[in-house]
C-alpha cells in the first residue's frame, strides 16, 4: 500500500479522536464551563449535526478544487476548531470550536476515500479505503482511554491541545506523502457531480448505509446502560469494555475491505446478516458477562466491516461524480447514527428495557439487508440486460 495512505489514516485518527474523546471528558468540561449535562451533550450532538451538514455542503463548495489542496485546507479547519476548543473560555466558544472541527469531518473522509482509491490498483480500492478508515477505528479504540487519562492528569484542555498537535502532524504528512497526482484535474462541476443522484443504485446504497449503520450505532449509543444494568459490570469497567468494541471495529474494517475487493455485494449481504444475528444474540445473552465480552468484539467487527464496501459501492455507481457521492455517504453514516440513537432511546422510554436498543438495531439491520438484497438483484439484472461486460463500472459488484 502507498505510504500516502498512512498520512490519510493519521488525519482520520485525529478527526476520530475529536469525535469520540469528548464522551470521556463531558463531566470535566461541564463542571469547568459551568453548564449542566444536557448542555454538555450538545458538544456531541452538535458535532454530529455539523458532520452531516458539512459532508455535502463543504464538498459541493470545493468540488472544482484540486483534491490534495482541499484535504490540506480541511486539516487547517480541523486544527483551527480544536485550537478554539482548547482555548475556549466559555461554553459558547467551546461549542463553536466543536462545530468548526466537525465541518471538515465528512468532507475529509469523503474526498479522502476518492484519493485513497485513486492511489491503488482498481481491484484494491476497498482495501485502500479501509486503510484510511483505520485511523478512525483506532481513534475509537484509544479515544475514551486516551481522553480520560490526559484529561484527568493534565485537565481536559490538554486533550484538545494534543489533538491539535496531531492535526499539525497529519497536515505535514498529507503535504509530503500524498502524491501530487491526488490533486486530480480540478475540472469537476457541481452540476456534473449532482448527476450521480440520478442513479437508483446510489440512493439504495445511501439507504443501506443509513439503516445498517443506524442498527449498529443505535445499539452502541446505549451500550453503557446494557453493560451495567443488564450485564452487571461496574461503571468503571465500561471504558475498558469499549476497547473490545473498538478492537472489533479495527479488525472488521480491515477484513471487510479485503473481502469487498473480492466480492462487493456478496460481502455486504454476508456482513449485514452477521450483524443482525450478533445484535439479536447480544440482546438474548446480555446478562452473561463472558458472552458480552465476545459479542462486543463481534458487534464492532460486523458493524464496521460494512464501511469500506459501502463507500466503494457508492463510488462505483457514481464513477464520474465520486467526490460528492462519497461525501454524501459519510453524511448518511451520521444520519444513521442519529436515527439509531433516536429509535433506541424511544424503545427505552417506552419501558422495553436496556436490551431494547439491541433488538431495535437488529431489526434496522434486517431492513438494511433486505434493501441491499434488492439493490444487488436489481444491479445484476440491469447489467445482464443493458450493459456490456466491459462497460461495468470499476468496483461494481459481481453477479
Amino acid at each position: 500500500m502507498p505510504i500516502g495512505l498512512l498520512a490519510l489514516a493519521l488525519g482520520g485518527f485525529g478527526i476520530g479522536l475529536t469525535e469520540f474523546v469528548i464522551a470521556g471528558l463531558l463531566p470535566e468540561v461541564a463542571t469547568d464551563l459551568r453548564v449542566d449535562e444536557a448542555a454538555a451533550g450538545w458538544l456531541i450532538s452538535g458535532y454530529a449535526l455539523g458532520v452531516a451538514a458539512g459532508a455535502v455542503a463543504l464538498t459541493a463548495a470545493v468540488i472544482r478544487q484540486p483534491r490534495k489542496r482541499v484535504l490540506l485546507g480541511l486539516m487547517v479547519l480541523f486544527i483551527a476548531g480544536n485550537l478554539v476548543s482548547a482555548m475556549a473560555p466559555d461554553y459558547r466558544l467551546m461549542l463553536i470550536g466543536r462545530i468548526i472541527a466537525s465541518l471538515c469531518h465528512g468532507a475529509f473522509f469523503g474526498i479522502g476515500a476518492v484519493v485513497a482509491a485513486d492511489m491503488v490498483a482498481k481491484d484494491r480500492r476497498s482495501a485502500a479505503i479501509a486503510v484510511m478508515f483505520t485511523g478512525l477505528t483506532l481513534a475509537n479504540v484509544l479515544g475514551v482511554p486516551f481522553g480520560t487519562f490526559v484529561g484527568q492528569a493534565f485537565g481536559w484542555r490538554a486533550t484538545f491541545w494534543a489533538i491539535t498537535a496531531i492535526g499539525v502532524i497529519a497536515f505535514a504528512g498529507i503535504a509530503t506523502l500524498v502524491p501530487a497526482s491526488a490533486n486530480g484535474a480540478g475540472t469537476a462541476s457541481l452540476r456534473g457531480e449532482l448527476r450521480a443522484f440520478r442513479s437508483g443504485q446510489v440512493w439504495l446504497s445511501l439507504l443501506v448505509t443509513i439503516l445498517g449503520f443506524g442498527g449498529m450505532f443505535g445499539a452502541f449509543t446505549y451500550i453503557a446502560y446494557t453493560l451495567t444494568e443488564v450485564g452487571g459490570f461496574p461503571a468503571g469497567a465500561v471504558p475498558w469494555l469499549l476497547v473490545l468494541f473498538g478492537a472489533g471495529l479495527f479488525a472488521g474494517n480491515i477484513a471487510g475491505g479485503k473481502a469487498a475487493d473480492r466480492g462487493l455485494d456478496a460481502t455486504l449481504l454476508a456482513v449485514l446478516a452477521g450483524l443482525a444475528i450478533v445484535l439479536a444474540a447480544f440482546a438474548l445473552l446480555a446478562g452473561s458477562q463472558p458472552a458480552t465480552l465476545l459479542l462486543l468484539v463481534l458487534m464492532g467487527g460486523f458493524g464496521f466491516a460494512t464501511v469500506p464496501g459501502l463507500q466503494t459501492r457508492i463510488m462505483a455507481y457514481a464513477p464520474n461524480a465520486a467526490t460528492l457521492a462519497s461525501s454524501a455517504n459519510i453524511a448518511a453514516f451520521n444520519v444513521g447514527n442519529a436515527l439509531g440513537a433516536w429509535i433506541g432511546g424511544t424503545a427505552i422510554a417506552a419501558g422495553l428495557g436496556y436490551t431494547s436498543p439491541l433488538w431495535a438495531g437488529s431489526g434496522l439491520t434486517v431492513v438494511a439487508l433486505a434493501v441491499m438484497a434488492a439493490a444487488a438483484v436489481s444491479a445484476t439484472r440491469s447489467r445482464r440486460r443493458d450493459v456490456p461486460a466491459d462497460a461495468v463500472p470499476v468496483g461494481a459488484p459481481s453477479a
